[in-house]
């Protein structure tokens, strides 16, 4: 097994759906829909072995100094091999490189984000007039992050986090 973490490609956008699937049907993660998947596949990073993609991770830009980490997932015949691992890593150097201070992620996986840096918060870590700003998206992510009554039938119930870089 030769895993490499690359960006991904429109061509990658299939198998990510795939991987994903398999974690939002059992409510593990939130559901993708593929345009959304294509519009944001700049944001994406995957792990490929050959040309399986075997994981998958997306960092999100919010604001100036904060972006969201999204949609890390790997296929379970991976699981425990490190490459959840190698998508931190990747998706950390690239919000390190486009000047990002904190990142977040909205997860179930305490444990391992834990282990990455990552610590439980409370509230919305942003200043009144940035969140007054992020109010004005029409992300869902940006919504749920912000704890906004709008999102809260979709919810997941799973734990806010932030890493300071």
């Amino acid at each position: 097994m030769s895993i490499i973490v690359r960006p991904a490609r429109t061509s990658d956008v299939k198998q990510i759906r795939a991987i994903i699937d398999t974690f939002a049907a059992p409510g593990k993660m939130l559901e993708k829909e593929t345009v959304t998947l294509f519009e944001s596949v700049q944001e994406f990073v995957v792990a490929v072995d050959g040309d399986q993609v075997v994981g998958c991770g997306a960092l999100h830009i919010l604001w100036e100094d904060l972006a969201e980490v999204r949609t890390v997932a790997v296929k379970e015949a991976f699981h425990k091999s490190g490459i959840g691992h190698q998508i931190i890593e990747a998706i950390v150097e690239r919000a390190k490189t486009l000047g990002i201070e904190r990142i977040f992620c909205l997860t179930f996986q305490t444990e391992f984000f834990g282990k990455h840096g990552f610590s439980v918060i409370e509230g919305t870590p942003v200043e009144p007039d940035v969140y007054q700003e992020l109010l004005r998206s029409y992300d869902a992510g940006v919504a749920e992050f912000l704890d906004l009554e709008s999102v809260k039938p979709n919810t997941l119930g799973n734990t806010r986090m932030l890493r300071v870089l």
